[in-house]
């Protein structure tokens, strides 16, 4: 398995794109109302990536092996879509749940982050809590990363907080290392064992983004070949940040004034 080591000048260009990624979710917020469609959202966010930011929206085009090129600019994934959702005609309703996962191309850098929006005030309180507890979720896999550790402390972080609250891990999908490469090494799973897999060194970027469902792990596809659903129709959530290895801890590389904070019964990121 070859990991990219960043050097200081890339991970200032990873720094670039990954403030510019959470600039779009910033940027769209005020858009994500009960109402819009999903089509629309993705347009808002094409556009704003292409004429005000001059990025490239990394998911337009894209087509991994076994893929039809993804036909979008972001992915919109709503209630018991898991990830991946195709952006089209859909009317966000109040009560809905909504993923919205933007990545962007910046001096040949990706930036990637996702956030969860609750719409309205009649989100059940199930929902609120999934998307409260993913939010937790991630940050305890972030405060794992450090030199030294391995890649399963983060995923045991996540597992252990999700399924102590009834919930469960989607394990089909994972975060991974990024750069210059849309997806790189390692792949971060979202379950684990402490102590096992690779080591972290300073250097390495990759993203942490549980999907963490209410209901069973099982999930399906659909037809487009890219939009994910839970196998029992039950609620998913997700969220996302690139994370840099540092000689001392971590650094979120995706945020921004907008962006949500840490959790306030964490300790704060180093």
């Amino acid at each position: 398995m070859s990991v990219s080591i960043k050097t200081p000048e890339q991970i200032e260009k990873m720094r670039v794109a990954g403030r510019l990624a959470s600039e779009v979710l910033d940027y769209i917020t005020p858009y994500v109302v009960p109402g819009v469609t999903t089509g629309e959202l993705d347009r808002l966010c094409h556009d704003y990536m292409v004429q005000v930011q001059d990025t490239i929206p990394a998911p337009l085009n894209y087509a991994p092996p076994g893929y039809p090129p993804y036909p979008k600019s972001i992915c919109t994934s709503v209630n018991h879509q898991v990830c991946h959702g195709v952006p089209g005609d859909r009317v966000l309703k109040r009560g809905d749940i909504v993923n919205l996962d933007v990545t962007v191309i910046s001096d040949g850098y990706h930036g990637d982050t996702s956030r969860m929006f609750l719409l309205g005030g009649d989100v059940s309180i199930l929902a609120r809590r999934l998307c409260q507890v993913t939010l937790e979720s991630l940050w305890l896999g972030i405060a794992a990363v450090q030199p030294g550790a391995h890649l399963g402390d983060i995923g045991y972080a996540i597992q252990r907080h999700a399924e102590r609250h009834g919930f469960s891990i989607v394990r089909e999908f994972c975060g991974h290392g990024i750069g210059r490469k849309f997806h790189e090494e390692p792949q971060v799973l979202h379950y684990g064992r402490p102590g096992a897999g690779m080591e972290l060194v300073p250097g390495m970027t990759f993203t942490i983004e549980p999907m963490i469902n209410a209901g069973k792990p099982a999930i399906s596809e659909l037809p487009d070949g890219w939009t994910i659903v839970t196998k029992d129709r039950s609620l998913s959530a997700q969220w996302e940040h690139t994370i840099l290895v540092t000689g001392t801890g971590h650094e979120v590389l995706t945020l921004s004034a907008g962006t949500p904070p840490e959790p306030a019964i964490f300790p704060s990121s180093t």
